[in-house]
């Protein structure tokens, strides 16, 4: 489970650390895709495989799943944490996300997120009102 939010500057070599207790859960592996809101999504491979074997067994025409899966796996990047528990962010998912020289990694329940420190500041304000509001009416639920 991944869950806080971690501030980190990018290294000269596009490298960012990944928060240390999530390390472990990513040492087979990482996999990078464009976020829909304008981040970099981090999924452990075990959730990457789920994801995409979701995508690829829809009910969709074989023209629009060839559609989803060149859209979706031509953008992912496959990526390994290096010994100091760092990953290089590739030049395309960095340029999606305007990420240059600091990130913000949040947790996500099963994946992560990675943002420019600006654009998740504006997205957090957005987004923390509503979350509450959500919120409340599950537990008015129960």
């Amino acid at each position: 489970m991944f869950f806080g939010e971690f501030e980190y500057k990018i290294d000269e070599k596009g490298r960012v650390p990944i928060p240390p207790k999530f390390r472990s859960a990513l040492r087979t592996g990482v996999v990078l895709s464009p976020g829909v809101e304008g981040c970099i999504t981090a999924y452990p491979l075990n959730e990457w495989r789920k994801l995409a074997d979701s995508l690829t067994k829809g009910s969709l025409s074989p023209s629009k799943l060839r559609m989803l899966k060149r859209a979706v796996f031509a953008t992912t990047f496959d990526v390994r944490l290096d010994g100091q528990g760092r990953i290089a962010l590739p030049a395309p998912l960095k340029s999606h996300a305007e990420i240059v020289s600091e990130v913000v990694i949040i947790g996500a329940y099963n994946y992560l997120e990675l943002w420019n420190k600006v654009r998740w500041a504006e997205e957090r304000d957005i987004h923390q009102e509503q979350a509450w509001l959500l919120f409340e009416g599950l537990e008015n639920r129960q």
